[in-house]
């Protein structure tokens, strides 16, 4: 595990002015307006969020988040121009990366596509992402020396503009029993925005079409149980403002964000794990931010660190 960043550092990083050298990680990062707004405040009572307020989150959650990105490429959400403003995918590693940096090529991808991923194995290269304007981290969920099979199955409750959050924890619900009749162990994170997302892991082997089937086989079932709920529309605005129980997420190359990613909204929220009991109405799905995350891990520790260790076969589902 990565060392947890020293008051020496943070200190160096808070006496920087507008851009200067940082030392961090054994490394010297080059950091770029750092007193810019990235995040409007939530609410009167707090102050706008900037990029250093971002690059100190991710040098300081480092230690917790890196398992969770590591030998996996990286898909890029970038709002170098705040989140208030449009942002962009961003996959291809920049030509002014430091040599530093991890790489990966894609083998796979054909001539037009991304062919060099950033690869996320030490502290320093959160601050770098941070300096770059990458708000938000995506990482594959199948590992760049098996990139065609995944590691995880990825359900996706994604809240319509109608669906409560009474309403999504229903949904949650459904597939927490679905599980647990499968004996699977699942582990639900806040999306950071609305929804929920469960993360299952699952032994090297299955290929993404048998995990998204088998996904899409849970899904369909509970849709049939609460049809006013969910609608199978791919356009947000056919849905008629219902959730849909997305398992398309499960293919190559595609993400959703990792845990303790910043999201793209104001007050910079956190998608952040939880405990299957820390579900109910007194929750919102973006509860926590980057001011408050790493106090939880101080008090309640990290709830997806036994899913590192707790690799599955997927069983039928008749």
């Amino acid at each position: 595990m990565a060392r947890a960043i020293t008051d020496d550092s943070l200190g160096t990083l808070e006496q920087l002015g507008s851009k200067g050298e940082w030392e961090f990680d054994g490394v010297t990062l080059a950091l770029t307006n750092l007193d810019k707004p990235l995040f409007p405040p939530r609410d009167k009572r707090t102050r706008a969020l900037t990029k250093r307020d971002l690059i100190r989150y991710y040098a300081t959650v480092a230690p917790v988040m890196l398992p969770y990105l590591a030998n996996r490429a990286l898909n890029l959400h970038r709002y170098p121009n705040g989140v208030d403003k449009p942002g962009f995918w961003h996959k291809e590693v920049p030509t002014h990366a430091p040599e530093w940096v991890t790489r990966w090529h894609y083998d796979a991808a054909d001539p037009d596509e991304t062919q060099n991923y950033v690869v996320a194995d030490r502290p320093a290269t959160l601050a770098w992402l941070a300096n770059f304007g990458a708000v938000e981290l995506h990482a594959w969920t199948s590992t760049i020396e098996a990139p065609e099979q995944p590691t995880y199955a990825l359900i996706d409750v994604d809240p319509g503009e109608n669906t409560t959050w009474k309403q999504c924890l229903t949904l949650v619900s459904l597939y927490r029993t679905a599980l647990e009749h499968l004996g699977v162990r699942g582990f639900p994170k806040l999306s950071g925005r609305r929804g929920v997302q469960v993360w299952i892991p699952i032994r090297k082997g299955p290929s993404f079409a048998e995990t998204r089937a088998w996904v899409e086989q849970i899904s369909r079932a509970i849709g049939a149980l609460v049809p006013d709920l969910v609608s199978w529309q791919w356009e947000k605005r056919a849905r008629g403002g219902l959730a849909r129980l997305d398992y398309t997420q499960n293919a190559v190359n595609k993400t959703l964000v990792a845990p303790y990613s910043v999201r793209a909204s104001a007050g910079a929220p956190v998608s952040v794990p939880v405990q299957w009991p820390e579900l109910s109405p007194r929750l919102r799905s973006d509860r926590w931010t980057i001011r408050d995350v790493c106090e939880r891990l101080t008090d309640t520790g990290d709830p997806f660190r036994p899913m590192l260790l707790s690799a599955q076969d997927l069983p039928r589902f008749d």
